[in-house]
């Protein structure tokens, strides 16, 4: 009898008690896996992002609702006994190897900065992090700049803006914009008694900039990132032409910027009116300046970080391809000399940085140069208006890189030592 109950108590023990969620080229659908990770999460479970193991693979409790959700959502998944997870733990320990294990505790509170929260507005159906989290079905909310301008944003841990501009000039080309989504800006900067929608939108810049510092989490890309910063600088100067608010730029704006407000870039320039050889650009902060990529068929790479002393562009970096294609966007990429020395690089291309992380304040921010990483390449029109179906990309790293960011909020944080 005695030897029967201790058989019985080794075949529990060793039964499944987590399960291995792997993102190596194992992995049926890297984009869904992050999904199931945030709802482990949602439903008041820790997830451990084992850094550098099989892709950056997830380890939780096993549970018959994780293992029933990965086969629903069509997610690879290893029910493993608890032994194996500690062996795993283990070997991630080892100081002589590149790997850690990082415990996310919380689901962040998510929400996207977007103009359709107002107006049926162009391009924000291709906006990539919409796309992604509605296919890794990681919920989120909208806001716009009322929001923003009501002091919303500490209600929330992470906000995302995309194919935005926030200088006030509606992308610099007023036949992107529809008249609804103008007419929508116009009358919230009356409401709240703008004169003007660029001085609106610096107030949100500002916003903005106060949430990331008072710890939240931003992840921008596409012009939002170039525009933010810009705004920023600008401040108290008009640096909109006329033919967005009705009067001329301050012809001395360009020696008036300031930029120690800024999050990410300096020493930059403004493009004249009528933008780089016709195209809408902003600044000589995009590298690309319209002409599309560093390169025809061009990729950018990942750096590789120490998993136990750079714990943060670890997470943001891992991946199960560190060699990434390059994406079209307004804003391509960023000039290397406008890239502040504060702002560390994890991506670049031959000419550019692409994938740029920062800090201000109690916060931490991440600009991703392009627009959609599985969009069409060129520029001018095309079809990269079109929205990608992600269900013919369910593997796409350059798609990893936006849901690394998602996840980031939810670990115990440690500082960048290098």
């Amino acid at each position: 009898m005695a030897f029967s109950f201790l058989l019985l108590l080794l075949v529990v023990t060793s039964r499944a008690g987590s399960v291995l969620i792997p993102m190596d080229n194992q992995q049926s659908n890297h984009l869904k896996a992050y999904g199931i990770a945030y709802k482990v999460l949602k439903d008041g479970e820790d997830v451990d992002w084992l850094l550098n193991y099989r892709g950056g693979s997830f380890l939780v409790k096993q549970t018959q609702a994780v293992e029933t959700e990965c086969r629903v959502r069509g997610v690879s998944f290893e029910a493993i006994s608890d032994a194996k997870a500690a062996s795993i733990r283990q070997q991630l320990s080892d100081p002589d190897l590149n790997m850690n294990v990082v415990t996310l505790q919380k689901a962040a509170k998510i929400i996207v900065y977007s103009p359709i929260k107002v107006s049926p507005a162009e391009f924000e159906n291709t906006d990539a992090v919409l796309l992604v989290l509605t296919y890794a079905e990681i919920p989120y909310e909208l806001v716009y700049d009322e929001e923003i301008l009501k002091g919303d944003l500490p209600k929330y841990d992470w906000l995302h803006l995309h194919h935005e501009d926030f200088t006030g000039q509606y992308g610099r080309n007023m036949h992107r914009q529809s008249l609804a989504d103008i007419k929508a800006q116009e009358d919230i900067a009356r409401k709240y008694g703008y004169s003007k929608v660029s001085q609106m939108k610096l107030a949100v810049a500002k916003g903005i900039k106060e949430f990331c510092a008072g710890g939240g989490y931003l992840f921008a890309m596409c012009s939002a990132a170039e525009t933010l910063d810009i705004a920023l600088a600008a401040e108290g100067v008009d640096i909109v032409g006329s033919a967005y608010d009705g009067d001329g730029a301050d012809p001395d704006a360009q020696e008036k910027l300031d930029f120690t407000k800024t999050l990410a870039f300096g020493n930059f320039t403004l493009e004249g009116d009528n933008g780089y050889r016709g195209f809408s650009t902003f600044s000589d902060i995009n590298s690309a300046g319209g002409r599309g990529f560093d390169q025809p068929g061009g990729f950018f790479e990942l750096f590789n970080f120490s998993a136990k002393w750079d714990v943060i562009p670890a997470m943001l970096t891992q991946n199960h391809e560190s060699i990434i294609k390059e994406f079209f966007g307004q804003t391509t990429a960023f000039r290397k000399g406008a890239v502040k020395p504060s702002s560390l690089v994890m991506g670049e291309g031959k000419t550019s940085d692409r994938y740029i992380y920062g800090e201000v304040g109690r916060g931490q921010w991440t600009f991703y140069g392009g627009h959609d990483p599985e969009g069409a390449r060129g520029g001018g029109g095309g079809n990269f208006r079109n929205p990608t179906d992600l269900n013919l990309h369910p593997h796409s790293p350059g798609y990893r890189l936006i849901l690394n960011n998602v996840l980031f909020p939810s670990a115990r944080k440690k500082k960048r030592k290098t």
